[in-house]
This record gives structure tokens, C-alpha cells and sequence, in this order.
């Protein structure tokens, strides 16, 4: 005779597991580290600021 299982643990494990799976899929799609974070913003700034020193003051 097999063990009784607990439907409620393997439910809420079952919940997990697809939080879990969710998590790394945010993570790869939309995780940036500090440094990618911090240099895009460089370069933002440099062609905006590169932009407005060309333009004509009227």
C-alpha cells in the first residue's frame, strides 16, 4: 500500500514551482544589472546633450 498524499502541499508545491518558473522568465526578459542600468542612462544623457548643442537659439 502506497502513502497517503497531502493535496494541499502538493497543490501549494505545484504553486510554487509556477511562481518560480514565472521569476526566471521576468528575469530574463526584463532584468537589467546596475551597471546596463547606469550606462544606458549615459548615453541618453550624452545624445540629448550632444542633440541641444546643436541646436539654434532663436
Amino acid at each position: 500500500m502506497t502513502n497517503p498524499i497531502n493535496l494541499n502541499q502538493f497543490r501549494k508545491a505545484k504553486q510554487k514551482a509556477e511562481k518560480a518558473k514565472l521569476a526566471e522568465e521576468n528575469r530574463i526578459k526584463f532584468g537589467r544589472t546596475k551597471a546596463e542600468k547606469n550606462l544606458a542612462k549615459s548615453k541618453a544623457d550624452k545624445a540629448k546633450s550632444d542633440l541641444d548643442g546643436h541646436k539654434r537659439e532663436k
